[in-house]
């Protein structure tokens, strides 16, 4: 598949709700030590920042979420659960904060990467389903938080890829957050078999991803 071109620093410096629709369809490729994988995002979640109270930001600019604070193009990383990364594109305007979650996507080079990483996913569909297994599968960790994902020579990029109709786009409550439950902005492709399931969320998911 084509991955299009590499996305610009303008181009991403979106509202995260904005952001998220561009995003679906769009390509992340990551290189490691034992080579490149690269995933067709088809499930995303928008996170705004000091309006938003599901949002790490909501409280302020702390030094774990900084990156969230801009510039646009950069990824934000964040530990979960003591155990789990999830990854995010920031977007807005340097010093708004605002990112977008990347839930959920479809391999679509280094399949035989992916599944040794991988190796319990039942099928091509479960390979990057989820925000976690998404970045356990494209060997995302803490140390990416903050690459430039508009740089070539990144370890990190992220390709416009095929645009997705406005047709084929659903969007709905996020997931597993303790605030905002039913602010509808998880954003994903229909029919797509890596879409993650929803969990609604509340005191007991307060650590889920995106918050």
């Amino acid at each position: 598949m084509e991955t299009g071109r590499q996305f610009t620093r303008r181009e991403l410096a979106l509202d995260p709700v904005e952001l998220s629709t561009l995003l679906l369809g769009a390509v992340i490729e990551a290189t490691g030590p034992d080579g490149t994988v690269a995933v067709r995002l088809v499930e995303v979640e928008a996170y705004r920042g000091l309006d938003d109270p599901a949002s790490h930001c909501y409280r302020g600019k702390t030094p774990r979420n900084a990156v969230m604070w801009g510039p646009a193009g950069h990824l934000y990383v964040y530990f979960v659960y003591g155990m789990h990364f999830c990854a995010n594109v920031v977007g807005t305007e340097d010093g708004q904060p605002g990112a977008v979650l990347l839930r959920a996507g479809e391999v679509v080079s280094g399949a035989d990467i992916a599944r040794a990483r991988r190796p319990s996913a039942r099928g091509n569909g479960e390979l990057a389903k989820g925000p976690a297994i998404l970045t356990s599968v494209l060997g995302i960790d803490r140390a990416e938080n903050g690459v430039d994902l508009t740089d070539p020579a990144s370890p990190v990029r992220l390709f416009s890829g095929e645009r997705v109709s406005e047709a084929d786009i659903r969007t709905g409550p996020r997931v597993g957050v303790a605030m905002a439950m039913d602010t509808p902005w998880r954003f994903w492709i229909d029919g797509s078999p890596a879409v993650s399931t929803y969990r609604r969320g509340g005191k007991r998911r307060a650590a889920a991803p995106g918050r």
